[in-house]
């Protein structure tokens, strides 16, 4: 009897695994000379390209990536925005991810389980990102599920953001020593810069009366961006993996790691046109430009750019005017809106502070006045292989941030906090800072209730979207303003959550999330991967018993 269950289990998964196709690829990542701002310059390259090859998925695909480190330091790449379900082992981050040494190959497999959307990948150890090693990640609608809008004639994907001529290393040493980075050189969009009058070639082109969909990332370093295209408008369709109320905007914000969908129409009269990124809410505008053309086009685009908006209100209130589509479908067939999220009571509040700090001279970022530093053996790893308390102790950061955070002494330690599987969280960003942070929380999608002025207090919560706030990955939180998200803690693993700005990132502005499953069942999460690179303490340990279904 117990074989016969067996053999109707192992076909039921051989007919599950038969209805998700796999996508392979096979990326050797190199060095390369390319002049993203004009200036000859070190990048990372996947496959001679820079962006690397975009993975274009479709909800429920196996993606499997043989990648090749072929430069001279350890290398790890990350899917922002990737879920991985039950599947913290394929995060890519140096907290759940032994690196790939100079020489070595890893291959991630993962699915894109019940996701739609636009995200993209890139590489999460040193500073390798200011070097590139980036590219684009979409996850399109299976054909039964229906899409809130016709289908485009085209997809096209936009990677922007600031950019430094110094590379990568330099970078490091900089921080290293304790400096701070300066200012960015100027932006690139799919890895170059470009200037009104240029003779480039299209970055896109459109047909008349047609629509396109663009996907729009800020894969930058430390600023905001602002995204417009000459003469057209944009309509908001799809923000970080949730349809959205489609809304038509001249220009749209995206702070760091966003990824935004809109639909454009080839509707005004055929010529060129530039599409513009510029940064935004820095004292220092830089500003590039790429070409997009019709295919009848008769006409250089008009040197006149249109203008970015001024001060963060505006971007405060276009935050506001996002809103989760309710009545259509995500990655299954239901309604994104089934979810009744201000409903569910709230089990644990955390409130989180940044803030630098100079610890023996040198420049540190710490929350709640922790600085995360990541030991030899990742954090996943450690916890797996039951020896976590050699490497790092669950909760040194309090709950509530002390109301003087700023002024005590910070510690340099792995943060780690420890969650209840499945409990209802209340998580607050509190900035209290003269500029704008970014965050992105691995594993997760969240509901970004909402973003004010000033310090945060529970009376705070009447102000919380508690209908259609819109469910993403990434959230911004204004100078001297607070941020709130809820979302339930479902998905076992360690997940990273992290400032997008990556001189804080790197100087500690982190932490990881530990959600474990008391049942160590198959259910709950995923067994370590056999290829699963070993380092650190558990590298000659024994394997710990795997988890069962039963």
């Amino acid at each position: 009897m117990i074989f016969l269950l067996w053999c109707i289990f192992a076909g039921l998964a051989a007919v599950a695994r038969a209805e998700d196709p796999y996508l392979f690829f096979t990326w050797n990542i190199t060095y390369g000379t390319l002049s993203p701002l004009g200036v000859p310059q070190q990048v990372i390259l996947i496959n001679g390209q820079f962006p690397g090859p975009e993975i274009n998925s479709t909800s429920n695909n196996n993606v499997v990536i043989n990648v090749f480190n072929n430069i001279d330091e350890p290398f790890l790449l990350s899917w922002s925005g990737i879920q991985q379900r039950k599947n913290s082992w394929q995060e890519g981050m140096p907290g759940t991810n032994c690196p790939i040494q100079p020489g070595q190959n890893y291959t991630y497999h993962f699915q894109v389980k019940d996701q739609i959307g636009s995200y993209y990948y890139f590489p999460s150890t040193a500073m390798h990102k200011a070097a590139g090693g980036y590219g684009g990640l979409r996850v399109n609608s299976r054909l039964l599920i229906p899409v809130p809008y016709a289908d485009p004639e085209d997809d096209y994907t936009v990677l922007a953001g600031d950019w430094y001529t110094e590379g990568h290393a330099t970078l490091r040493k900089q921080l290293d020593s304790g400096k701070a980075l300066g200012r960015p050189d100027g932006v690139v969009i799919n890895g170059k810069a470009g200037k009104v009058g240029d003779k480039d070639e299209p970055l896109f082109t459109m047909k008349p009366d047609k629509t396109y969909k663009y996907r729009i990332c800020n894969v930058g370093i430390r600023n905001s961006i602002n995204f417009r295209i000459q003469g057209h408008a944009l309509k908001l369709v799809e923000l970080e993996g949730s349809h959205v109320l489609q809304n038509e905007y001249e220009s749209l914000d995206i702070h760091l790691g966003q990824c935004f969908g809109v639909l454009v129409t080839a509707n005004q009269p055929p010529k060129d046109y530039y599409l513009v990124v510029s940064s935004r809410l820095t004292k220092y505008v830089h500003t590039s430009v790429r070409i997009i053309r019709y295919t009848n086009g008769k006409g250089p685009a008009d040197s006149v750019l249109p203008e970015a908006p001024v001060g963060w209100a505006w971007s405060l209130n276009q935050f506001r005017s996002f809103r989760w589509n309710l009545t259509a479908s995500a990655a299954r067939p239901n309604p994104q809106g089934s979810y009744h999220y201000g409903s569910i009571e709230i089990t644990r509040t955390v409130k989180l502070v940044s803030h630098p700090e100079q610890v023996d001279g040198k420049l540190r970022y710490a929350i709640n006045g922790v600085s995360h530093t990541d030991p030899d053996t990742p954090l996943k790893l450690a916890e797996y292989y039951g020896v976590a308390d050699k490497l790092f102790k669950y909760d040194a950061i309090p709950d509530d941030a002390p109301a003087n955070v700023q002024s005590n002494l910070i510690t340099i330690q792995p943060n780690v906090l420890n969650f209840t599987f499945r409990n209802f969280i209340e998580i607050i960003f509190e900035n209290h800072e003269k500029g704008i942070q970014s965050f992105h929380l691995d594993g997760y999608s969240f509901f970004a209730v909402g973003i004010e002025p000033g310090r945060w207090t529970p009376d705070k919560r009447e102000k919380y979207n508690l209908l259609d706030a819109v469910s993403r990955n990434t959230i911004h939180v204004f100078p001297k303003s607070w941020a709130a998200i809820m979302l339930t803690f479902d998905n076992a693993g360690m997940w990273n959550l992290r400032s997008q700005q990556l001189e804080r990132q790197y100087l500690g502005q982190q932490l990881y999330i530990s959600v474990s499953s008391p049942a160590r069942s198959l259910r709950d999460e995923y067994n370590i991967p056999d290829n699963a690179l070993l380092c650190g303490i558990v590298k000659d340990l024994p394997k710990p018993p795997p988890y069962t279904i039963f």
